[in-house]
């Protein structure tokens, strides 16, 4: 089975699970383009990744690179030309904390930094 998203101007509009002699028939139409749930940052486990990145309603088909490329989580985000992701400014930080004190952060836009998230009940 082949996942093939639509691609409409650029954007995945959806993603279907067919076989592949179905999606060349043309009976969907035209604008599918084959992803593979196995890629992921241009890496697969099988050494064959395809279009950088398994694709997803609302993400972008950048033809020239080839690519799947994700939303932009954030403004200040850069796009990684190697593996088409969104990378922040700032390397999300390495203190884990342990299985009993584990530490989460999510990022905060307005001062372009990971702020850690208190976790309770754990």
């Amino acid at each position: 089975m082949t996942h093939c998203p639509k691609v409409e101007n650029g954007t995945l509009v959806q993603v279907i699970v067919a076989e592949q002699d179905v999606i060349d028939t043309g009976l969907f139409g035209h604008g599918w383009v084959q992803t593979s749930y196995n890629t992921h940052g241009g890496q697969h486990p099988d050494g064959r990744p395809l279009r950088k990145n398994y694709a997803g309603v609302g993400y972008a088909y950048d033809e020239n690179r080839d690519a799947f490329i994700p939303p932009q989580p954030y403004a200040s985000w850069a796009l990684n030309e190697d593996t088409c992701l969104w990378e922040s400014p700032v390397p999300y930080p390495t203190d884990v904390g342990t299985p009993e004190n584990p530490k989460q952060y999510k990022w905060d836009e307005a001062t372009t930094s990971w702020k850690l998230i208190e976790i309770t009940g754990v």
